[in-house]
């Protein structure tokens, strides 16, 4: 079994090469979140800046915090609560 661009090596192991010069240039990257959270990876950058990261984000910490814009919130759960009296009723 052998398709164009790879190389069969060994009996069930086949190696993918890739095209030359057409790949971009990864370095370490330092990473920055708006929490103070700092970490390094590598990337086609050498700084990244992130609003939210696994250390501040809902899903991984267990806690959810809702951003209000502009009283939002309340106004959804007011409709909900109207809602729910008129479906009672």
């Amino acid at each position: 079994m052998s398709r164009a661009g790879s190389a069969l090596i060994g009996v069930a192991r086949l190696v993918w090469t890739m095209k030359t010069g057409i790949h971009p240039e990864y370095v370490e990257a330092h990473v920055r979140c708006t929490c103070g959270n700092e970490f390094t990876t590598r990337s086609t950058q050498n700084e990244i800046h992130v609003e939210i990261c696994s250390n501040c984000h809902p899903f991984y910490t267990g806690r959810q915090k809702l951003v209000d814009t502009g009283g939002r919130v309340e106004r959804f759960k007011r409709r909900q609560a109207r809602g729910r009296a008129a479906g009672a009723s």
